[in-house]
């Protein structure tokens, strides 16, 4: 598995975003694959189903998973994703925040909502970045969609619910809405995508996913990591993951606690990555 480039590296610190081509090595994908089928036959207490029940299709999502589906914990202990993350970062040590399964089955009408990740979460820092990989093949009109750039724009988004588009209740004079991007297509970025890509984007990237209107499945799974200087920031509302409703709440500016957020790399066993060309 190679390492991003310079031109890769380069690319996500410029757009918050890069397109890594084949880098997840086939039996991964076909690991992850059986870890999301058992995932979506033992859901788990975050797990919910984004589609009304008089429409067709499914949106299924869950995470904080990884401790239950062997599948899940060895792509994050095991595979080279986290020293990916470290190029792309600069960390030099790399912790894993979460994985996010996505399902979208054939003929869903729901789409994923603009928005960005960063007010969702309880970590800030500039060292993060997401790795969302496709497990079937993604036509460009069903791929998620990207502000170039829009990781460094002043402010945070008002999180949204993926259910209805609705703002979250969250108190605050640092939220605001999310401008009108469906106005203005052209300021977004997609791609055709093969089982082994894999879409890098950092937390404050602001992206949608639309409805799946093909006939394909569309399976996903994001990890997401974090680098050196990520600390702890509590949220105004309930963030996402819940990590206070479950057990962990934590004085702004902590540290991680390495038993909720291992360090997923450097690790003794690593193969070091080689560089692409």
């Amino acid at each position: 598995m190679a390492r991003p480039n310079q031109e890769q590296i380069a690319a996500f610190q410029r757009d918050g975003v890069v397109c890594l081509r084949g880098v997840v090595a086939p039996d991964w994908v076909e690991r992850l694959r059986a870890g999301v089928a058992e995932n979506m036959a033992a859901p788990g207490p975050m797990a919910q189903d984004y589609t009304d029940e008089d429409h067709t299709g499914r949106y299924f999502g869950d995470y904080c998973n990884w401790r239950r589906f062997e599948a899940f914990r060895a792509f994050a202990e095991g595979s080279p994703a986290a020293e990916i993350a470290a190029a792309l970062t600069g960390a030099t040590h790399i912790r894993l925040f979460h994985e996010h399964v996505f399902v979208k089955e054939p003929g869903t009408a729901e789409a994923t909502p603009w928005h960005h990740d960063q007010p969702y979460y309880t970590a800030e820092g500039a060292q993060k970045v997401s790795l969302w990989l496709p497990l079937d093949p993604v036509a460009p009109e069903v791929c998620p969609r990207f502000v170039p750039g829009s990781h460094r724009w002043e402010g945070l988004f008002y999180p949204r619910k993926f259910r209805d588009g609705a703002d979250y209740d969250y108190a605050g004079d640092e939220f605001r809405p999310v401008p009108d991007i469906d106005g203005d297509k052209s300021m977004t970025v997609a791609w055709a995508l093969e089982p082994g890509d894999a879409l890098a984007f950092h937390f404050r990237t602001v992206h949608d996913a639309p409805a799946n209107t093909t006939q394909t499945r569309r399976r996903a799974i994001a990890f997401r990591w974090l680098g050196d200087d990520v600390r702890w920031r509590r949220r105004p509302g309930t963030p996402s993951p819940p990590y206070p409703d479950m057990g962990l709440d934590l004085e702004d500016g902590a540290a991680l606690p390495d038993d909720w957020f291992p360090v997923m790399w450097p690790q003794p066993q690593s193969e070091p990555l080689r560089e692409t060309g």
